[in-house]
């Protein structure tokens, strides 16, 4: 075992559930360890995922304990996945990085159905909009966001262009991200985009109550090739995430039709953003920061 180990959650899991199958039996630690042959300390670190399970380790409990053949192999596969994930994880260097690489699918994606929760969509963001939300000085993270612009808007005028369908809530409006100037040129911005016809923009209103998907923002990517799966597209300040099983993808697709049921129409959208445009002008004219 190596000296800096540090359990990952799937390690933990594995050792609640050893535990689990010994105290369902009612065995101590001593009485468990040595009907399978281990110390009580071996057993025990295994149980508090102090140490690594290995597969074999874990079919001899299975057998010792009588756990049913499907439940014990599960509990292997999970041993061996928290395996390679140890293994992949031992150099510095990130193997692939989603959100260095998302840029790339937007290009070669035929449509893109995504739902923001505090933001304008990135893809619908002028600079200075980005410029304002990244404050911190975050030259990587601007960088790709302008990458992602530029997919986009450099397929808009194209004989195919990448159709996006987004929605998001009232409250996207109402943040006055960089003050009112800012957040009103963003505003006019968002109306011209959405009157192109490879274009859907809706909004979810305030009075909308609970609406499907609520704090959980995600993108949509679907491409023309049949090989090529949806891939739905999970980011947070922390890391992004690709997910490409089809049935999750799936449940993506269903959440946002569902998102597009409790929005208004694109018609009456378009008015609510022209009267928060019409507001910031307001403001920006009386000299208001808020």
């Amino acid at each position: 075992m190596p000296k800096d180990f540090r359990a990952t959650t799937l390690e933990r899991a594995i050792g609640r559930q050893l535990a689990g199958w010994r105290n369902e039996r009612g065995l101590s630690l001593a009485e468990a360890g040595q009907r399978v042959g281990f110390s009580s300390a071996k057993l025990s670190t295994m149980e508090n995922a102090v140490q690594p399970s290995s597969p074999v380790d874990v079919m001899a409990l299975g057998y010792v304990y009588k756990v049913p053949t499907p439940e014990w192999q599960a509990v292997v596969l999970r041993v061996q996945s928290a395996e390679r994930t140890r293994v992949c994880s031992t150099g510095n260097d990130v193997v692939f990085d989603p959100a260095a690489d998302f840029a790339n699918l937007v290009f070669e994606a035929t449509l893109m159905r995504v739902f923001t929760l505090d933001l304008v969509p990135t893809v619908f963001q002028l600079p200075g909009y980005t410029n304002a939300v990244l404050q911190l000085d975050d030259p990587v993270r601007t960088a790709r966001l302008a990458m992602v612009r530029e997919a986009w808007s450099s397929r808009l005028n194209d004989k195919d262009p990448l159709t996006v369908q987004a929605v998001f809530p009232e409250a996207v409006l109402q943040n006055i991200v960089g003050g009112p100037r800012v957040m009103k040129a963003q505003l006019l911005h968002l109306m011209e985009v959405s009157e192109h016809p490879a274009v859907s923009v809706r909004v979810v209103p305030c009075n909308a109550g609970v609406y499907p998907a609520m704090g959980s923002p995600f993108t949509l990517l679907e491409f023309p090739h049949r090989q090529h799966n949806d891939v739905a597209y999970l980011e947070t300040f922390l890391k992004a995430e690709y997910v490409e099983e089809p049935e999750l993808t799936a449940q993506c697709a269903q959440r946002f039709a569902s998102l597009q049921d409790a929005a208004l129409g694109t018609g009456e959208s378009l008015e609510l953003i022209a009267e928060a445009a019409a507001h910031r002008e307001h403001q920006r004219r009386a000299g208001s920061d808020c």
